[in-house]
C-alpha cells in the first residue's frame, strides 16, 4: 500500500533542505518532490509488508528539525 504526506515549511530554502535530506536518506522506496509551490514537499512511500513501519515517524522527526508541519 502506498502512503502520501505533504509537509509545509517556512521558506522555499528550508523546504529544499528537507527535500534533499529525504532523497538522500537511508529510508527505502521514498519519492519526494516540491508540491504546489516551493514551500511544500510531497513524500510518497510504500508501507512495509510485515511488522511495524516507522517511516512516517522518521519523516515527521526529520520535518520537525526544519520546523515543518504536516498539511495533508
Amino acid at each position: 500500500m502506498q502512503n502520501q504526506i505533504v509537509y509545509q515549511f517556512n521558506s522555499a530554502q528550508i523546504a529544499n533542505r528537507f527535500l534533499n535530506e529525504v532523497n538522500s536518506s537511508r529510508l527505502q522506496d521514498i519519492k519526494a518532490k516540491l508540491f504546489r509551490g516551493s514551500d511544500k514537499v510531497q513524500v510518497v512511500y510504500k508501507f512495509a509488508d510485515k511488522g511495524f513501519d516507522s517511516t512516517i515517524s522518521e519523516l515527521d522527526d526529520m520535518a520537525a528539525r526544519y520546523d515543518g508541519k504536516e498539511v495533508f
